[in-house]
């Protein structure tokens, strides 16, 4: 059995805290651990760990790699699946079986779960257990997971049940996010199901409907893996919703109920905090009602006679919504983009395969970061034109390259790199290195920096 987790997506409408260069996957939303790794660790009691594949895009690639690695230590490179371009997701499954296939070997008929990786879970038995039996059950199948409804939603799609056979029912009708009217009909008639987007099947089974369902695809999937890899971006953008699942004569749909939620609005995530109140434990209401607070730095934050709002903090945006009006944050996205807004892609916090950094002065002449490398890791070699930069060790032990001189430096140690000089930072020890860096210049852009030698591949 083997699991593919689809971890793409830009989650516009979680913004602030999710951006461009750190999206909604990578965030501690409703737990101490990431979307990307709740859903890894829920896959474990299912899926063998060195059988869980996860699909993104190469800007991604490393927080992929470093997000499971802190929690699966043998985690490999291997196991991460990189679309040469964003499909949607047909053509991110179609690239995952495919590897699965012609690069990892697996037996064609062993049963494969597709999962989304922004998805929050509360009852993790009840979905192992559902799941379990589903692949048992699945045989030469499409499968779906299909959640109970608990209210009529309008903003999800629906599964119409047709006959029930061994443990799972044959899917009648997909039907479209529905009006409030039709949502509640739905609910009473007992007759649908939540679609999820959780797809089963086996690698045979898959190439054979998608040949019947869209010859055309297929015709790029039947080339050998290279070939495919590169004419991907030619590939149409399509969900699978709508290849497959809607045209396919072999789809069956299992049904639980183990509290889900897809994670797309301040509002759904508002729902899931009413239910643990350790997600809002720094908030203080004073004649307010029905506040959600989400603080990335987990600052006190305070509400006086205000109700039915959220509230988002983040270290360079404050966001302050009226429940009901999540829709809304997309067209905010859109206008920061169109008026070039910095704050619309990226963050204070820059994520990097060696560690991140975090903005703490941004001004005219100078530029403060705080600077964490990971054990074991390195900056790459480089050099700049426009800036030069004092490096203080705040914590641990600093392996430095500064022009013709190696350092080894020491909590309170510090080095001045003129600007043009080579230099390098590394982290030889099994702890976080911590160092502050302040630029000095006029120009402080990520573009002048000049690569000489890299670890990640990025030059």
């Amino acid at each position: 059995m083997y699991s593919i987790i689809l971890c793409g997506g830009s989650g516009t409408r979680l913004w602030p805290l999710s951006r461009k260069n750190f999206p909604k996957p990578f965030l501690k939303l409703y737990s101490d651990r990431s979307l990307i790794q709740e859903t890894f660790l829920r896959m474990k009691g299912v899926i063998a760990l060195e059988n869980i594949y996860v699909v993104t895009d190469k800007d991604n690639f490393f927080n992929v790699f470093n997000q499971i690695k802190e929690i699966f230590p043998d985690f490999k490179k291997e196991q991460i699946v990189t679309e040469p371009s964003p499909r949607d997701t047909t053509p991110a499954i179609m690239l995952a079986v495919k590897y699965l296939e012609d690069k990892i070997g697996i037996d064609k008929n062993a049963p494969i779960i597709e999962v989304h990786s922004d998805h929050y879970i509360g009852k993790k038995e009840a979905y192992g257990t559902l799941v379990k039996t589903a692949l048992a059950a699945l045989g030469n199948n499409i499968g779906l997971i299909g959640i109970t409804p608990t209210k009529p939603d309008t903003g999800l799609g629906y599964i119409e049940k047709g006959e029930r056979e061994n443990g799972y029912f044959r899917v009648s009708a997909f039907k479209e996010k529905p009006d409030v009217e039709t949502a509640q009909k739905f609910l009473v008639t007992g007759k649908y199901v939540w679609n999820a987007g959780m797809y089963l099947f086996n690698a045979q089974t898959f190439g054979e409907e998608l040949k019947a369902c869209d010859p055309a695809m297929y015709a790029m999937y039947a080339a050998p893996y290279d070939s495919f890899l590169e004419n991907f971006a030619s590939l149409p953008k399509m969900a699978i919703d709508y290849v497959i699942a809607e045209r396919s004569k072999r789809v069956i749909m299992f049904e639980g109920d183990f509290d889900w939620s897809d994670i797309g609005s301040f509002d759904v995530l508002s729902e899931i905090a009413s239910g643990n109140d350790a997600i809002n434990t720094n908030h203080l209401a004073f004649g307010s009602k029905n506040v959600y607070t989400n603080s990335a730095n987990n600052r006190l934050i305070v509400t006086v006679g205000v109700d039915d709002i959220n509230v988002v903090e983040n270290n360079d945006v404050i966001l302050v919504q009226k429940k009901g009006q999540s829709g809304e944050i997309k067209k905010i996205v859109e206008y920061l983009k169109e008026n070039d807004y910095k704050e619309v892609e990226h963050n204070l916090v820059g994520y990097r395969p060696w560690g991140k950094y975090e903005v703490l002065v941004d001004a005219v002449n100078h530029k403060v970061k705080k600077i964490i490398v990971s054990p074991g890791a390195s900056l790459s070699l480089q050099s700049h034109k426009k800036r030069a930069e004092h490096w203080i060790v705040v914590k641990g032990t600093a392996k430095v390259v500064n022009g013709e001189n190696l350092l080894t430096l020491h909590e309170n140690e510090s080095t001045y790199i003129s600007a043009g000089s080579k230099h390098r930072l590394s982290n030889p020890t099994e702890e976080d290195l911590e160092i502050i860096e302040v630029q000095t210049g006029h120009y402080f852009g990520e573009d002048d920096i000049i690569h000489y030698e890299d670890n990640y591949g990025r030059l």
